[in-house]
């Protein structure tokens, strides 16, 4: 599917506005912030658009998200 500047900008600014703060050291990785927001919004833009389909995806992230979240109150 195609998309426009326009249509991943306003996808980058949305999420930004909306992110937790994040504990990433961004010196310490090869990618900035910037690069890494666009390059995984080329990727949301690119995928199905069915509800059903997009929400399960939503639904699986939110789990993955858990797990990590709770693997870090075990680490501390």
């Amino acid at each position: 599917m195609k998309y426009s500047t326009k249509e991943l900008e306003q996808l980058v600014d949305v999420a930004k506005a909306s992110a937790h703060p994040n504990n990433i050291d961004w010196d310490s990785i090869n990618i900035t912030e910037d690069a890494l927001y666009r390059t995984f919004a080329a990727t949301v833009l690119e995928m199905d658009r069915d509800p059903v389909v997009q929400q399960s995806i939503i639904l699986n992230l939110l789990i993955e998200n858990f797990e990590l979240k709770l693997e870090q109150m075990r680490q501390k």
